[in-house]
């Protein structure tokens, strides 16, 4: 069955102290999250369970993102995270630890309902 993306949000999270990606990486999708009311389900009758969730977060040590953590934090639908090469590590002062930043895009897809629905009369 075909699908079709009926979100895209963005997110940026951060660690300033902590040099902690994961935390970096679940605020920024908390973040996203916050950006979101979609009242699609409820109006059309459509079980979350159909949503399928993407989530692609971007942080210079992708490696060091649990990635089920973050997965663990989506309210709804079916998820899955990965972590890329991206965000910023911006150098703390006096040669102290670097502020982790992160950003994070949502997306979710649901089957494609063409045909499911017509105008009513």
């Amino acid at each position: 069955m075909t699908e079709k993306r009926i979100i895209l949000e963005m997110g940026t999270g951060n660690d300033l102290y902590g040099q902690d990606y994961t935390k970096a990486a679940r605020r920024a999708v908390q973040d996203a999250l916050h950006h979101s009311s979609i009242t699609l389900f409820s109006e059309l009758g459509i079980d979350h369970s159909e949503m399928r969730v993407e989530v692609t977060i971007a942080v210079q040590k992708p490696e060091a993102v649990d990635c089920d953590l973050v997965a663990a934090d989506l309210p709804r639908g079916r998820a899955k995270v990965r972590a890329v090469f991206g965000g910023l590590d911006v150098a703390g002062v006096d040669g102290k630890a670097p502020h982790v930043i992160a950003t994070a895009a949502i997306e979710a897809w649901l089957p494609d309902l063409a045909g499911r629905y017509r105008w009513s009369e």
